[in-house]
């Protein structure tokens, strides 16, 4: 099934701006509804820049309208423009994002400063000239240049900076970081969520409980 070109963004702008169960928006982004949960509740291990997909013209507003009217319809991806298949030389960038290249490299020589200025220059698609520039602060904007995540600000995707990373990391011979948020048995995780819903649920009513046979004694 086809997913969101950057379904942690995407899942973050759904559960801000619809009316989208957890589960509807797991499913359309091919998350797990835990990791859902977590960017709701602001758990995340870094706090995800919210990207539209009804601009990105991979959903419609009439597929969300479908979603909050029914909980159990599944939203179906809308087709795009058809993808331009990656050849061989370096990556085309739109040029609306072309200034923003430089934080892309800055956040990446500042996270994970074990991959290679040439596989930089492949996932961004820029210079090793460049590359060196910022990485000893000689670059003629260094002072307005900010470090942001390349794949929130659409110069590559997670699954590319994903691998790039553990590539650099197994030639480092650096144990390339693990997230276990979600390890474990999940259902019994969800099966927790849900209690911990309810008895927050059943305390609030309770509260209220309270409040009328004190008003009613009085």
């Amino acid at each position: 099934m086809a997913q969101p070109l950057m379904p942690h963004a995407t899942a973050s702008w759904l559960v801000d701006n619809t009316a989208l169960s957890f589960e509807q928006i797991a499913d359309f982004c091919g998350l797990h509804i835990l990791e859902v949960q977590a960017i709701a509740d602001d758990t995340a291990s870094t706090k995800l820049t919210g990207r539209d997909p009804v601009r990105a013209h991979e959903l419609t507003m009439e597929e969300i309208e479908k979603g909050q009217a029914d909980p159990d319809y599944r939203l179906k991806m809308s087709k795009g423009p058809e993808q331009v298949r990656r050849t061989k030389g370096p990556r085309y960038t739109p040029v609306s994002k072309r200034q923003d290249k430089p934080d892309g490299i800055a956040w990446i020589i500042r996270n994970h400063p074990e991959i290679s200025d040439g596989a930089i220059g492949k996932l961004i698609g820029t210079t090793r000239t460049t590359i060196a520039a910022i990485r000893d602060r000689s670059h003629w904007n260094i002072a307005n240049i900010v470090p942001k995540d390349p794949v929130t600000l659409g110069l590559t995707s997670q699954r590319e900076l994903d691998a790039a990373v553990a590539k650099a990391a197994k030639a480092a011979g650096i144990e390339a970081p693990v997230d276990t948020r979600l390890e474990g048995d999940r259902e019994a995780l969800l099966e927790q969520l849900r209690a911990e819903r309810e008895a927050a649920s059943r305390e609030s009513t309770t509260g209220v409980e309270l409040d009328r046979d004190t008003l009613f004694k009085s």
